[in-house]
């Protein structure tokens, strides 16, 4: 059998290993959960690839692209903010957000 780490608690926070090479610790897997879940919805997924094809992106402009109501865009926004995969900042009276490009290269060195 071959040999298996567990990572620490305060490890999975940063980084969740790799699941191909790591036996995840239970926070670990929550975490990673957590994210793909968010991705596992096609809206959500849209609404990703349009943040992470600019800089950053008001939310104004993501109606247009997800065919969606406002407050559905801001639903899933929200989930994916909530996620750790993207960023928000208030402006005036609107919601910039960026991707948060260290926890989608997490989710990449998790599937490697």
């Amino acid at each position: 059998m071959p040999k298996t780490r567990t990572l620490p608690v305060d490890q999975a926070a940063t980084c969740c290993g790799s699941v191909c090479t790591d036996v995840l610790s239970e926070n670990a897997a929550e975490s990673l959960a957590r994210s793909f879940t968010a991705l596992s919805d096609p809206v959500r997924l849209r609404l990703l690839s349009c943040v992470a094809s600019a800089d950053e992106v008001c939310a104004c402009d993501l109606l247009e692209p997800s065919g969606r109501s406002q407050p559905t865009v801001s639903h899933h926004m929200k989930l994916l903010v909530d996620a750790g995969l993207v960023e928000r900042e208030k402006r005036g009276l609107w919601v910039w957000y960026r991707v948060a490009p260290q926890r989608l290269a997490e989710l990449r060195a998790a599937l490697s």
